[in-house]
């Protein structure tokens, strides 16, 4: 697995500041941020212009540019995303599914856009990933599972976020071995909230629930290790089926932080990434 970090935790910086401290925090790559409104990184209306740019820091830096990050399903923006990430060499573009849960009048064309959109990337040679998340039409395991068997594109992948189906309350770590034959992207960061295990009063059964927010807590608090989630059982989970993708984590929030927060979150969760590896025997 390539241990990475996302663009947008450094969104308050430009560009160089993130890969500069990623890179410094010793991550073997970068997943750059095409997010409206928490970064200028990779900014999809000029992204000709930063080519070049973008080129040159994996260079200097000596980053693998693993990913890009672009939330929205608009056929526009995402035209524009498989434009930039071919021209650039970046393999994977994430998304978010949109929608909303158990909306099932919506579920047919959000199936139908994430297909359609899986034929375009296909066509300029990278691969499409979507994620549970919480609020949108895939926001779990079962949702995640009925997308994988409506999508058969080669070019469409999961891109699993352990925080997400945390916080629909399953335990990823039982989670991801559900859906890991499709996972080719893997967004990781901590979140509050634990699980608890308690016993029914009908039948004196054992259930697993987990207590928390259903926002992933502060930036400080999605560091791999602060939260709630067996983020080294979730990694043993990964290695043992095989996979050896992306691992980028995810911080969101930390706009307005000083650079000196963002380069702890980044190092402290890296730490902690590389340690999961090593005691499950990937590194």
């Amino acid at each position: 697995m390539k241990l990475g970090a996302n663009s947008v935790l450094f969104g308050g910086y430009d560009m160089e500041t993130a890969f500069k401290y990623i890179a410094m925090a010793g991550y073997d790559g970068i997943e750059l941020a095409a997010i409206d409104g928490m970064s200028q990184h990779l900014v999809l209306d000029r992204w000709q212009e930063l080519v070049d740019e973008i080129k040159q820091l994996a260079k200097t830096y000596e980053l693998d540019l693993l990913a890009m990050e672009q939330p929205s399903r608009d056929a526009e923006k995402m035209e524009k995303a498989f434009q930039a990430a071919a021209e650039i060499g970046i393999p994977i573009v994430n998304c978010g599914p949109g929608g909303k849960s158990d909306d099932e009048d919506a579920w047919p064309e959000m199936i139908d856009s994430l297909g359609n959109l899986s034929d375009k990337a296909e066509q300029y040679g990278v691969t499409l990933c979507v994620k549970a998340h919480v609020g949108g039409s895939i926001y779990n395991t079962p949702t995640t599972i009925r997308a994988m068997e409506a999508i058969s594109s080669p070019a469409f992948g999961i891109d699993m976020d352990p925080s997400h189906i945390h916080r629909a309350g399953e335990n990823p770590v039982e989670a991801i071995a559900a859906v890991v034959s499709r996972v080719k992207h893997v967004h990781i960061r901590d979140c509050e909230g634990n699980f608890q295990t308690q016993a029914s009063e009908d039948d004196g059964q054992f259930d697993t629930v987990v207590t928390g927010h259903r926002a992933p807590g502060k930036p400080e608090m999605q560091a791999n290790g602060r939260g709630g989630i067996d983020l080294v059982g979730y990694i043993a989970v990964l290695h043992q089926n095989g996979y050896t993708g992306p691992l980028n984590l995810e911080v969101i929030g930390a706009k307005e932080y000083s650079l000196e927060q963002c380069c702890i979150i980044a190092a402290e969760s890296r730490g902690h990434m590389q340690a999961s590896l090593q005691s499950c025997g990937a590194r």
